[in-house]
């Protein structure tokens, strides 16, 4: 799993774990056969659910009994022999009646950190916050500051533009890096593989886009 601010719940074949925030990329042992089930939050949608702020959990997998009463029960009406994507999201649902909304303004500091020309102080400016509280609130929704998010953000852009075509060199110029070498150190410190094996990769071992650990959004 990559970093990307979004938190989830996966079903591992004896538990369902949540997987928290990562600042780099996550590396899971797998047997052959194994299946991994999992739903994935939008960035800040998990906290409220969980009641726990995504920086107590970054770069962090926790059985989800620590969080949820229930989730013993869960796991056992998987394996026992229901459909874990369906119980998962039927989970979910039922939390999602009584938990308090994400942060209104989440989306618009993600909007607004893909621009390369709008700093902090400019986010903070637009959500009517100061620096200080901005870096408050995104800690507690995405599990770092909006200095590593602004990193982040644009590390998925470059990977998206680079899984769809394009040259190396314009995906860095058009997502903000200084240059394709500024490009390819972001994505060994992110990612821990060159960009080109990064995608290799991925086109191996999937046909959507960028690996996300999930198979379902919330």
């Amino acid at each position: 799993m990559l970093p990307d601010g979004c938190m989830d719940l996966i079903w591992t074949g004896g538990a369902v774990h949540v997987a928290g925030p990562d600042t780099a990329a996550f590396l899971a042992a797998a047997t052959p056969g194994q299946s991994l089930v999992g739903v994935r939050f939008r960035p800040g949608a998990a906290p409220p659910l969980l009641g726990v702020p995504a920086h107590a959990m970054r770069d962090q997998r926790v059985p989800l009994e620590e969080f949820w009463p229930e989730a013993g029960e869960l796991a056992a009406r998987i394996a026992g022999g229901g459909d874990p994507a369906s119980l998962l999201v039927d989970a979910v649902t039922r939390r999602l009646r009584d938990a308090s909304p994400p942060d209104p303004g989440l989306r618009i500091v993600v909007a607004r950190l893909r621009d390369d020309d709008v700093n902090v102080s400019g986010v903070a400016a637009a959500l009517g916050c100061t620096p200080r509280s901005l870096h408050r609130r995104c800690r507690d929704a995405f599990g770092y500051g909006p200095s590593v998010l602004r990193r982040i953000v644009r590390f998925r852009s470059a990977l998206a533009l680079a899984a769809a075509g394009t040259a190396f060199a314009d995906t860095a110029v058009r997502t903000g890096y200084a240059d394709q070498a500024h490009l390819a150190r972001e994505v060994r410190a992110l990612a821990g593989v060159p960009l080109r094996q990064l995608l290799a990769a991925n086109g191996a071992n999937r046909s959507t886009e960028l690996p996300s650990g999930s198979c379902t959004t919330a």
